[in-house]
């Protein structure tokens, strides 16, 4: 990714932005276009989009180009088998690995918001996140009532989400996390989970499975932290397969048999949550992923039964 930092000087003021972009930024026109097409351009710390947006002296313009001959993969759209759930309230789909839960620095295409605003025609309102490599459940709001209510299920605890993972490491059968949080201040993006924390974080375990050191478990995260799942895990020493950030390795064997994982083996299964305009329980179930399966099967049990 190429970043260029630019300031609008005395000549640029009144002038269009993506001139100003290429005369300041040494680049073509053309290119400059492309990166507002696509949502890498921000203005005083705020996306523009606006080709023809007039600028002002002074202001501080961030420009993310794409590598040559490098794009991010991103998903033409939805398949009917991804809408887990819809009505004029809300709608709930099964985010795939590598779909961004939001936009990025450099784009907002391909994110799943987009998504699933080009599948039901309007803007939604997202009310939780997954990680980049997670899979599963997420839900969002169609109109600003039905948005509001369900974030204050997710703040209130009325919200409950399982998660299965496939793990490296001895876990004990069952348990509770309660290990708080905080930035790790050698690794940006990252969190440790220590009694040195601020940030409070709890999650419930039950192993489901396990053969060697691989292990099918499901998660009852009692808390909706940043990486909670992952930190958590992590700090027992055992990582989720694939999982990098947090010490996962990429390949296990198992009785002689190699399991590779080509990502973080997380998987948002289910979420309970009250219906934002009736009260009533309403309750989302992902299918499960073909490379956790396999993982699962291996470690011992039959993903149909979770």
């Amino acid at each position: 990714m190429r970043k260029l930092e630019l300031t609008a000087q005395a000549e640029d003021e009144g002038d269009r932005l993506d001139r100003v972009i290429a005369r300041r930024g040494g680049i073509a026109r053309g290119e400059a276009r492309r990166a507002l097409d696509r949502g890498g351009v921000w203005v005083e710390g705020r996306r523009v989009k606006a080709a023809s947006r007039t600028v002002r002296q002074g202001q501080r313009i961030a420009v993310v180009l794409e590598e040559a001959g490098r794009t991010e993969p991103t998903l033409e759209g939805l398949s009917d088998a991804q809408v887990l759930f819809e009505d004029r309230h809300l709608i709930a789909v099964d985010k795939p690995p590598f779909v961004p839960a939001q936009a990025t620095l450099g784009s907002d295409r391909g994110t799943l918001p987009k998504l699933v605003e080009a599948r039901v025609g309007g803007p939604v309102g997202l009310v939780h996140r997954l990680d980049l490599e997670t899979s599963g459940v997420t839900v969002f709001g169609k109109t600003k009532a039905a948005t509001t209510a369900l974030a204050a299920a997710f703040r209130g605890g009325a919200a409950h989400k399982r998660y299965l993972v496939a793990a490296v490491g001895a876990l004990a059968a069952e348990g509770r996390i309660d290990l708080p949080l905080s930035p790790d201040p050698r690794r940006r993006g990252r969190f440790l989970a220590s009694e040195r924390g601020n940030i409070s974080a709890a999650t419930r375990y039950r192993v489901l499975a396990r053969r060697g050191l691989l292990c099918a478990v499901e998660l009852f995260p009692q808390t909706g932290r940043t990486h909670q799942i992952r930190s958590h895990l992590a700090a027992l020493e055992t990582p989720i397969l694939g999982d990098k950030l947090y010490g996962g390795p990429g390949e296990i064997e198992v009785e002689g048999r190699p399991l590779r994982a080509s990502r973080m083996l997380l998987h948002a299964r289910a979420l309970e949550l009250p219906h934002p305009a009736t009260g009533a329980p309403l309750r989302l179930e992902a299918p499960m992923p073909e490379d956790l399966r396999e993982a699962l099967l291996l470690a011992g049990t039959d993903p149909a039964q979770f």
